[in-house]
């Protein structure tokens, strides 16, 4: 049974037929109006809304053509699904390039035409979800950071402020939420917008290579050192150096970063003259750096020194709304990549998407749903597209005791149940653990919400 109240709008001249496809499309679940002509169809749709026009293509006066053009012109234009006795190439070609979802020929395969009705549903619910995330995503994007929550707009709000001043940044997160695009964002915010940004990983580059990285050297400074380098400070003066994971720079470089900060004075390793220079400096983190300075491992003078402009970035399992948002995105992006049609999730996929912590932040949803897009060659990403880390997210919610032995109740009495009977004892048991709610209880239950209901009714 379709549990979704979609409205469908039957134009169609032959009674029988329409009565028929009304009859049909009800048993489905589908609220369903029947019309016989296009100008009825144009006039009932002033006060019926459909998702879903299901039109012959010859009817008396306007043909099923033309109210298809009347219905694509409409603001929130339904799907629509084409029939006809005369099916061609001609005209299926015809009703397809002028905007139909599909196109399907009399006689009527009732369960292929109940089939197709789904299809279209489902693929123009897509396109429309797709859409308003795009919308939304236009809207709410900040210089490539995506988000609409509270705790984003906060972020964003902060990063414009933040932007405005010229003192170094400290940007703390997690992994993987995105600091080095919170330093871009600072960047493009200010007045050194078009100069130079460049970034270093500290963890990444070796710790006696560190100072000559930063500050430069001399020709002849260390063995290998041909010719001179200016260093990051000097390649970026003007504009913005971010480095990141500085939590791994050692210690005696700390001290020499702290001066260069306070006069902007810095000395190439190997030289005997200094350089000044106007560099804003942002640094990023995923550790506390307040622990490394009572364990004695960060400097305390230069700690203060970053944190006067501190910007702590959300991890994704506190930004709410944003997970689908973000998950709906990557699944766009990913998918024209490859161009390939856009794919949603299932009922079942969403659900395990919803429940998984996510550890791994933002960079960790990217990773996931390119994977889904990858593995998946039908139109809906099932929970076996998903990584198995995140299909496993759900164990701990499933409808076991804590001990993982039979719920109490399914096994009661001394007659062994039929599995008839076992199912419909388990079905309530998780509908019971999850409040009744059906969506996740089908989720729990790896099936869709139609199977579900039918074993309801039953």
């Amino acid at each position: 049974m379709n549990d979704t109240s979609y409205s469908v709008l039957v134009v169609e001249d032959d009674l029988a037929l329409g009565e028929l496809l009304l009859e049909e499309l009800e048993a489905e679940g589908y609220r369903v109006r029947h019309v016989e002509s296009a100008e009825q169809a144009l006039k009932v749709m002033e006060e019926f809304d459909p998702d879903l026009v299901v039109s012959d293509l010859q009817l008396p006066g306007a043909d099923g053509l033309a109210l298809l053009k009347a219905v694509r012109e409409r603001h929130a234009a339904p799907a629509t699904l084409m029939i006809s006795a005369y099916g061609t190439v001609d005209r299926a070609v015809a009703a397809l390039k002028a905007g139909a979802d599909n196109f399907l020929t009399k006689p009527l395969d009732m369960d292929h035409f109940v089939l197709s009705v789904e299809r279209v549903l489902a693929n123009h619910r897509l396109r429309t979800e797709v859409q308003r995330f795009r919308e939304v995503l236009d809207r709410e994007s900040f210089h490539g950071m995506e988000g609409s929550s509270r705790a984003m707009r906060i972020l964003f709000d902060r990063i414009s402020q933040v932007a405005r001043a010229d003192g170094a940044v400290l940007v703390s997160g997690e992994s993987g939420t995105g600091k080095d695009l919170v330093a871009h964002a600072i960047h493009a915010e200010s007045t050194r917008a078009d100069k130079a940004f460049l970034a270093v990983n500290c963890a990444g580059v070796p710790a006696d290579l560190l100072e000559s990285e930063f500050f430069g050297h001399a020709e002849g400074a260390f063995s290998g050192a041909d010719r001179a380098r200016p260093g990051l400070f000097r390649e970026a003066d003007g504009g913005t150096l971010f480095l990141d994971e500085i939590g791994e720079m050692p210690a005696p470089l700390q001290a020499k970063l702290l001066r260069a900060l306070q006069d902007g004075r810095i000395r190439p390793v190997g030289a005997d003259r200094e350089h000044q220079v106007d560099v804003r400096l942002i640094a990023a983190t995923n550790q506390d750096l307040q622990a490394l300075v009572e364990k004695g491992e960060f400097r305390e003078d230069l700690y203060y020194r970053l944190e006067a402009f501190q910007l702590d970035i959300p991890p994704l399992r506190e930004r709410g709304e944003d997970l689908e948002l973000l998950a709906m995105s990557f699944l766009a992006r990913f998918a024209a990549a490859r161009k390939r049609p856009a794919r949603r999730l299932s009922e079942q996929a969403l659900a395990a998407v919803r429940e998984y912590r996510w550890p791994g932040n933002v960079r960790e949803l990217k990773n996931a749903m390119e994977r889904a897009v990858t593995f998946c060659e039908d139109e809906e990403i099932g929970i076996e597209h998903l990584p198995e880390r995140v299909r496993r997210g759900n164990e701990n919610e499933s409808a076991t005791t804590p001990d993982g032995g039979v719920p109490s109740g399914l096994l009661e009495g001394d007659m062994l149940p039929s599995l008839d009977e076992l199912r419909r004892r388990y079905v309530q048991y998780v509908l019971e653990r999850v409040d009744g709610n059906k969506r996740r209880a089908a989720a729990l239950l790896g099936v869709g919400r139609r199977t579900l209901y039918r074993w309801l009714e039953q």
